[in-house]
């Protein structure tokens, strides 16, 4: 038996709806400018082939929690996304496989720290900073593709405090789910555990201490979260 200097960290795991059980998480896969009146929003063509980012596995947590507004930002943005759970180890697979390599799905909120990432654009420098930091991949419960089928439409959406910000439809991925998870195995051999939050509508923007995040995706679930005050407060 393998014995550690320091006692083992705790699994990073998100709740399975209707279960006790857990989904472990391994690793944490992001897409960059997935759908194209995002990409648009943001300055960039629509037709570049998508790109990757990564998050801790212990930067996911449950819906319903309270998450105090992080540190180093004073421009803390939401970006509601699809999240794809990875069941299945493969490497380089071939997009008519790639769905048999899905567990299944659920909602998640890409926390950015968007002045980070603008500092860090500006100087061509990594996102990590902006994006891989604590608690910053909140993701709902997920649900079995076997129950839910493999989504290729159907409403996507967040409300901050009750309002509207982000609406969207699945149908408008540039990039639908075989194909990222495809793409993504052509550069990392996937294994089960492994989520991908597959990009997020336009409509992006800032919240605030006290802000209610909520929203989801049709078919699949919802989420919601509070921003708390700092931890520094």
């Amino acid at each position: 038996m393998t014995e550690f200097v320091l006692p083992p960290p705790a699994t990073p795991s998100v709740a399975l709806a209707g279960s006790t059980e857990r989904f472990a998480v391994r690793r944490i896969f992001c897409v960059g400018r997935n759908y194209a009146a995002h990409a648009r929003e943001f300055g960039n063509d629509e037709r570049d082939p998508p790109f990757f980012f990564t998050k801790p596995a212990d930067a996911v947590v449950d819906s319903g929690v309270e998450i105090p507004y992080p540190p180093l930002t004073s421009n803390l943005h939401y970006e509601i996304e699809l999240v794809v759970a990875i069941g299945k180890a493969g490497f380089q697979i071939a997009r008519e496989d790639a769905l048999g390599h899905v567990w299944g799905y659920g909602v998640g909120v890409d926390l950015t720290r968007r002045d980070l990432q603008d500092q860090a654009k500006k100087a061509a420098r990594p996102w990590d900073w902006s994006k891989a930091f604590d608690q910053s991949a909140p993701c709902g419960a997920l649900v079995p593709a076997a129950k839910s089928g493999h989504p290729d439409k159907g409403r996507i959406w967040l409300a901050v405090n009750g309002a509207v910000k982000q609406e969207g439809d699945l149908a408008e991925l540039i990039w639908p789910i075989a194909d990222i998870v495809s793409i993504c195995s052509g550069a990392v051999e996937l294994q089960p555990g492994d989520l991908i939050f597959t990009g997020t509508p336009a409509g992006v923007g800032a919240v605030r201490a006290g802000d209610t995040i909520s929203g989801g995706v049709e078919g699949i679930g919802t989420i919601e979260l509070t921003i708390g005050q700092p931890s520094n407060a």
